[in-house]
This record gives structure tokens, C-alpha cells and sequence, in this order.
């Protein structure tokens, strides 16, 4: 019985890794994330630092790219921390169920999670009731995985 259990799981397992899908905003074919940015450099330096290709760490099909070696590691040891949320999408655009880029001035931090938005403009709609977008945005999240992930 305890053999079939362990198989049982280990098939369920193996299904869930085969269904899930990741939704990461790439530039490209390079599939680099954030624009090349250091993600961890919003939380630890306080504003966007350019990455150095040559120190990276593969997380959801994408690439990420850090200012220092210490970076990449924070990043490799706790990823769902340093990642942005809505796949690095325009988190105002997940909010209405829609995928837009985005530009990296906009960034915040917002209870320990890194958001970005398309614009200036777009920013501001967001903050304007936060909490309303963010739980927005988290339920329409896994259905433009689905629909858009690979």
C-alpha cells in the first residue's frame, strides 16, 4: 500500500510540473527579464541598476541579470521575493486582465513585492485604490498564465 501511495504522488508530481506554465515579460529572444535590470537591486539599492550579463540565474523560462554576485545569490536563495509580480507585466494591465509592457520608472515596492506599470500615467490609476488593483490583478493572474504561458 505504502508502494502505491509513493507512486500515486509521485505521478501527481509529475503531471503538476507537466501542466504548470510560466508567464515572464522577456525582452525578446534573449528571454531576459526586467529589461536586463538587477531585481534585487530595487530592494537592497532603493532604485533600478542595470545587470551584468555575465552574472545571471535562470526562474520561470526567463533570465535575470544582477549588479553583483551577492545579488544573484539573495535572488537564486528566496526568487519569489525579488521577482516581480504579474510576470513582471504591467501590474495595472493584469489588474483589467491584460498584458502590457512596461517602463522601469515606474517601480515600487509595495508590502515586500516589487510591481511595475506601462507609464507614469498608468502609475498613478494604480495607486489610486492599490489594494483593489493588487487583488484584481492576483485573480486575474493565473488565467493569463494559462491563457499566454508557455
Amino acid at each position: 500500500m505504502k508502494t502505491l501511495f509513493k507512486l500515486f504522488a509521485l505521478a501527481a508530481l509529475t503531471l503538476t510540473s507537466v501542466f504548470a506554465k510560466d508567464l515572464v515579460n522577456t525582452s525578446g529572444a534573449s528571454g531576459i527579464a526586467v529589461g536586463g535590470y538587477d531585481t534585487v537591486a530595487f530592494f537592497t539599492d532603493h532604485q533600478p541598476v542595470n545587470g551584468d550579463p555575465s552574472i545571471s540565474a535562470k526562474y520561470q523560462d526567463a533570465t535575470y541579470i544582477f549588479a553583483s554576485d551577492a545579488h544573484r545569490k539573495l535572488f537564486e536563495a528566496n526568487p519569489e521575493k525579488y521577482a516581480p509580480q504579474c510576470g513582471g507585466f504591467c501590474a495595472f494591465g493584469v489588474s483589467v486582465n491584460a498584458l502590457f509592457p512596461v517602463d522601469i520608472s515606474t517601480w515600487q515596492i509595495r508590502d515586500g513585492k516589487l510591481y511595475l506599470n506601462l507609464n507614469p500615467k498608468i502609475l498613478k490609476a494604480f495607486n489610486k485604490d492599490i489594494d483593489a488593483n493588487i487583488t484584481k490583478a492576483n485573480q486575474n493572474w493565473p488565467a493569463l498564465v494559462e491563457k499566454n504561458g508557455k
